[in-house]
């Protein structure tokens, strides 16, 4: 061990990690290989303690995130070399992995396995790898070449080994006693044996975390799990094999299988309501001197799933276990880690919640690494971003739905997936308890938000399904409502931010890629990185003269508004930002008769002279106070009106009595959804993201390059455009039956011959048009096949469907609809 002494200590660093655990190490040593100066890693007990010493090391290629399988197949690249590397013996199998049950999907992009093909094969193949098995019941295995398992011990010294070569300083045993956030943005850590004073600091201490957390009032929404395994003595059967064992994953059964040496490993996920929590540690702290300890198994909790396994695997029924491990790992609410820095703390970074450490821990120290170093992500993870929690994810929460997240563990996911536990949480609109029993609801960021509603003869309640399931029929109901008379939806979860101050038309300037609107005027527009790409899109107003309202979607929230707090920081503006998004309610108004109804509420002129497209103005609806802005994104006439969440059910009521006459009813995000589709609008994290350009994403028109100001990303973009663009966002309509697309599925040209190279490009997002009756999608690919008419095919559930290229948008806005009759135009619906 390395230990703290004088000769080692040092009173400063650029970068202090808290945790030696397989993250935190691999974080150490991809910043001090990548050159970074005076990085200090502080362990409280000893490395690998906590979670990594005990668990089972899987390494899989596999994963539903698209990026997140970069993250996965770094991990695996990069443990293949540590050893030639560092010197440090690891103990590596890469064997397949095999993933089995009797209802196999293979509707997964195949275009970002990442060098590794995935791939569905027969029973007889599956019996073949895996010769112990019991294929009755199987009727496909998932097959992923490149997949094994690792030693965590022996890989975390090794990654230290590398640390250190690299000038890392990892010192234990050493306890962070306090934090203390100094004025200018740096920390100092506070520790037996001194305090050092850090640039940055990054939490990467496991089960810990939380207790890190508390030190600076941050409630980290983590919950210990008890996870067990089991190792069985020698089998006969499996010393006779002359080659390893794959890795089975039995969704079906809820466990995984692996050979350990001569005998096998065995790993179940328990329901959750047999699964067991550590409650006591997120209410009192983990107990002093806990490190390397584990619980007390209990073998009857996962019965079910051994008899599972050994009706599977027969060969288990006659092994001995000689060993069960029964230790704590770390689940966040929704089973995804928290990576990156976090809202409202300056220079505090997160790397904490992994319950799947091992395969992360590569992949997450080098895009951790990349960020701190380049001042932006190298591609996106806003499923991984610590911000996607706020202050409603309470200790109640994160237990209720750490335990329905490791029960659902091997379940099969489906689109458009609901979860139920721990909702409704305190973060309810207005209208919540008025809508609640007329819809179904959805789960946006802590909101509930209706989906679609209900009338009578309609199957009601949450139907998952891969195919048209029972929400399909209402949804075109409430899009013919919106396109024929007038709808309402509740928009309450927008994040909703105000600025103002002497700096807010310069900040808004330098932070977005459009021109800051006038007066009483409102526009969308972009954030980019540095390197160009799109960080978030937001609708801007100009409430008073240098006063603004800045609107972003639900899951945003938090994550624009830490970058926004960083660049008025970094660029001292004075400015101050509130953010209102629990107090203020939205609801939108659209259709055609959306302005006859509102008139009838208002003395307030609303004509298309007097209320522009894209203006915004203060007014009383029935006596509410509202900031209305002529916006919506079904593309049809409509009215985005802000108000006081207490306010939400008056102006709801009154907007629903006014529009009696013209049959005035609900609509929820599902039609949404379909109604910006046809109208080519683009969604942030579907078609413009981290990943892409506003210019391969088609947002030219939002994207002043020649406005005076040097907004972020304005240097890097003009070198995009004049280099040429590789990809491009198209517009698909497609030939399916009872099936629609999501996003994330394979385009291929020529599928015919089936093989890897045909898939091109993915699709980003997709609904079926109610207007057209067919299905849409945006999807990237190539530019030489991006030309209209260009004949493609979309993969959906294991079936390639004929796509094309269309000239968008399949149907014009209201507001282009009306300038085109004003020429005497024909406009298309």
């Amino acid at each position: 061990k390395e230990t703290s002494s004088p000769s080692l200590w040092k009173d400063r660093a650029d970068t202090v990690i808290i945790g030696g655990g397989c993250v935190g190490v691999s974080l150490a040593y991809h910043l001090a290989k990548a050159g970074l100066k005076d990085v200090v890693l502080l362990e409280k007990s000893e490395l690998t303690a906590g979670s990594t010493w005990h668990a089972a090391g899987l390494t899989t290629y596999f994963h539903p995130g698209i990026n997140l399988k970069k993250i996965h197949a770094y991990s695996i690249k990069l443990y293949e070399k540590l050893e030639e590397e560092t010197g440090q013996v690891i103990t590596l199998t890469f064997k397949v992995l095999i993933q089995s049950n009797t209802n196999c999907s293979n509707s997964l992009t195949k275009t970002f396995v990442v060098d590794k093909e995935q791939y569905l094969i027969t029973p007889e193949k599956v019996q073949e790898l895996f010769p112990l098995l019991n294929v009755d019941k199987v009727l496909a295995g998932l097959y992923n070449p490149g997949d094994g398992h690792i030693d965590p011990y022996s890989l975390t010294m090794a990654l230290a080994a590398g640390a250190r070569k690299y000038g890392a300083q990892l010192n234990y045993p050493v306890q962070v006693t306090n934090l203390n956030s100094r004025s200018d943005g740096t920390w100092e850590v506070e520790t037996p044996h001194g305090t050092i004073q850090a640039k940055r600091i990054v939490n990467t201490a496991g089960f810990w975390a939380r207790d890190i957390g508390k030190m600076i009032d941050l409630q980290h929404p983590l919950i210990p799990v008890h996870h067990q395994y089991v190792v069985t003595s020698s089998i006969p059967e499996v010393k006779a094999l002359k080659t390893e064992l794959p890795v089975i994953r039995d969704l079906e059964g809820s466990y995984y299988v692996r050979q350990e040496r001569d005998g096998l490993l065995f790993g179940p996920y328990e329901s959750e309501e047999k699964m067991k929590l550590q409650d006591s540690w997120v209410t009192n702290g983990v107990p002093p001197g806990f490190g390397k300890e584990l619980f007390e198994s209990d073998l009857g909790r996962i019965m079910e799933h051994i008899e599972a396994a050994m009706e599977m695997v027969p060969i288990l029924r006659k092994a001995d276990i000689i060993n069960t491990i029964a230790g704590p790992i770390t689940y966040s609410p929704d089973i995804l880690p928290m990576v990156g820095p976090h809202q409202g703390v300056r220079n505090y970074w997160v790397a904490i919640g992994f319950g799947y450490g091992i395969i992360h821990a590569g992949g997450i120290g080098k895009y951790l690494s990349d960020w701190i170093l380049e001042g932006e992500p190298p591609f996106d993870l806003i499923e991984l971003d610590p911000n996607r929690y706020g202050k409603w994810t309470t200790t109640e929460y994160t237990a209720a739905k750490a335990r329905e997240s490791y029960g659902f563990n091997n379940i099969v996911g489906y689109p458009k997936e609901e979860r139920f536990a721990g909702r409704p949480t305190e973060r309810t609109s207005g209208l919540y308890d008025l809508l609640k029993s007329k819809c179904s609801m959805g789960f946006h960021a802590g909101w509930e938000q209706p989906h679609w509603f209900y009338k009578p003869g309609d199957e009601t309640g949450y139907k998952p399904s891969f195919r048209r399931t029972n929400w399909f029929d209402p949804v075109g109901r409430e899009y013919k409502q919106v396109m024929e008379k007038v709808g309402v939806i509740d928009l309450s979860p927008f994040g909703k931010f105000r600025v103002k101050g002497a700096d807010s038309v310069k900040l808004l300037d330098h932070l977005f890629a459009n021109v800051v609107p006038k007066v009483g005027s409102t526009n969308i527009s972009h954030m980019l990185t540095p390197r160009g790409k799109v960080y978030a899109e937001l609708t801007v107003s100009q409430l008073y003269p240098g006063e603004f309202m800045l609107v972003t979607g639900s899951g945003s929230e938090l994550h624009d508004l830490r970058w926004i707090e960083e660049k008025v920081t970094s660029g001292g503006y004075k400015v101050e930002i509130e953010n209102m998004t629990d107090e203020m309610g939205v609801l939108g108004v659209a259709g055609p008769y959306a302005r006859q109804v509102l008139q009838k509420l208002t003395n307030e002129d609303l004509s298309d002279v007097s209320f522009k497209f894209l203006q915004c103005k203060h007014l009383k609806l029935s006596n509410v106070a509202v900031t209305a802005i002529r916006i919506s994104y079904t593309g049809e006439l409509g009215w985005e009106l802000y108000h006081r969440k207490e306010d939400s059910v008056a102006l709801y009521s009154a907007i629903m009595e006014a529009g009696q006459k013209e049959e005035i009813d609900d609509f929820g995000t599902y039609a949404l959804n379909a109604l910006r589709l046809e109208k080519g609008f683009r969604a942030w994290g579907a078609e413009m993201n981290c990943d892409t350009n506003p210019l391969e994403a088609g947002l030219e028109y939002f994207v002043k390059l020649n406005k005076p100001s040097d907004f972020t990303g304005k240097e890097a973009l003009k070198q995009i455009k004049e280099k040429g663009l590789k990809r491009r966002l198209v517009y698909l309509t497609m030939e399916t039956d009872n099936v629609d697309p999501e996003g994330n599925e394979s385009v291929w040209h020529n599928g015919k011959a089936r093989t890897i190279d045909n898939v091109i490009g993915n699709t980003t997002s997709g609904s079926f048009s109610y207007g057209a009756q067919q299905s849409l999608a945006f999807a990237y690919v190539p530019m030489e096949l991006s030309k209209v008419g260009q004949k493609l095919e979309v993969e959906l559930l294991g079936k390639n469907y004929p796509a094309t290229i269309i000239k968008e948008p399949l149907v014009l806005t209201e507001p282009t609809r009306t300038r085109l009759q004003r020429k005497g135009g024909s406009p298309k619906i």
